[in-house]
């Protein structure tokens, strides 16, 4: 059984003219999604700004209620709990933010900011709280006299090991890394992702890792979800995403993907047009009216994700598993 069960999630944001006005369509962020995620592995989401990454994580995580949807943890439907419920659950799972000057309170000292989650939980308080806060601190790379230190005091990368000690002061399984790399210098982003890893072997921990850099997603993932539009068009693992993908969209990424060789020349994939908007999406294929591989049916029916033998998933009409006419 797999650790995340994802099943038709969407998650749609009203639209008005004003706060007290009757809503006129919808932000369609996640659209219908379905994704499983195995224990120990990480899956790398990755799409345009826009496309419904860190909705879906956060609706996972129930930091945003989806609209429609299912969400399996171990088997349990995330959806179906109490807020009571909710709560427990939560111990196993947590997020890594994407800002780390925005997501720590600067009024905090960092060893209230680690350890809050331990009282929430009431895992620790006191001496043992300071005691295991210490060793999270020393854990991410930190030193013990950052405790009562204050978040202003660190830099960027600093911040970011703060909120990765957060996160684990739990001993959660599973951890939404929201584009944990986007705010910090190349050589501090190595880092990081040495970090991440380590920590994964060491505590046995499976990540959802969010991000735009394909790069980044190849070294760290072991399988890879391309995402557009609020839905996944392409999901396989992290090798045979970048050494064969089908899917025109996954293949236009890859080739904007700058490679330091001058001597070594690959096609360039120019998408026409801009993408449409979530709040009036496309009939058919949401990518055929920026695809020149387009064919007649790809306006009228939208395809499914279907999946080869090896778990290689794609949806698209013209280069999926199954030819529809």
């Amino acid at each position: 059984m797999s650790l995340i069960e994802i099943r038709n999630l969407k998650k749609h944001f009203p639209v008005g003219d004003s706060l007290f006005s009757r809503s006129k369509g919808a932000v369609k962020a996640v659209d219908g999604v379905n994704l499983s995620i195995e224990e120990g592995e990480t899956l790398g989401l990755v799409g345009e700004s826009g496309c419904g990454k860190s909705t879906l994580g956060r609706s996972i995580l129930r930091l945003i209620e989806p609209s429609e949807g299912e969400v399996y943890f171990q088997g349990r439907n995330l959806l179906a709990m109490s807020q009571r419920e909710l709560r427990e659950m939560r111990r196993q799972m947590q997020i890594i933010f994407q800002d780390p000057y925005a997501s720590l309170n600067p009024r905090m000292r960092v060893g209230d900011i680690v350890g809050e989650g331990l009282e929430i939980h009431k895992l620790a308080k006191g001496k043992a709280k300071r005691v295991r806060v210490m060793e999270l601190l020393q854990q991410v790379g930190l030193r013990e006299d950052h405790y009562d230190r204050y978040p202003h005091e660190f830099s960027g990368g600093q911040r970011q090991r703060i909120g990765i000690a957060r996160a684990l002061a739990v001993s959660p399984r599973f951890i939404v890394c929201d584009e944990p790399l986007s705010s910090l210098d190349v050589s501090i982003q190595a880092q990081i992702i040495n970090l991440l890893q380590e920590l994964q072997e060491k505590m046995h921990l499976t990540y959802l890792f969010i991000s735009h850099d394909l790069r980044v997603v190849e070294h760290i993932s072991h399988r890879v979800a391309i995402m557009y539009l609020g839905k996944v068009v392409e999901i396989a693992s992290s090798d045979t995403i970048y050494r064969d993908a089908k899917h025109p969209y996954t293949r236009a990424l890859l080739s904007s993907v700058p490679i330091p060789d001058m001597e070594r020349k690959k096609e360039r994939v120019i998408l026409e047009g801009d993408v449409p908007s979530p709040v009036n999406p496309p009939s058919g294929c949401p990518f055929h009216p920026r695809c020149s591989y387009r064919e007649g049916v790809c306006k009228e029916l939208e395809p499914t994700l279907d999946f080869t033998s090896d778990g290689h998933g794609v949806s698209c009409h013209v280069f999926g598993p199954i030819r529809r006419s």
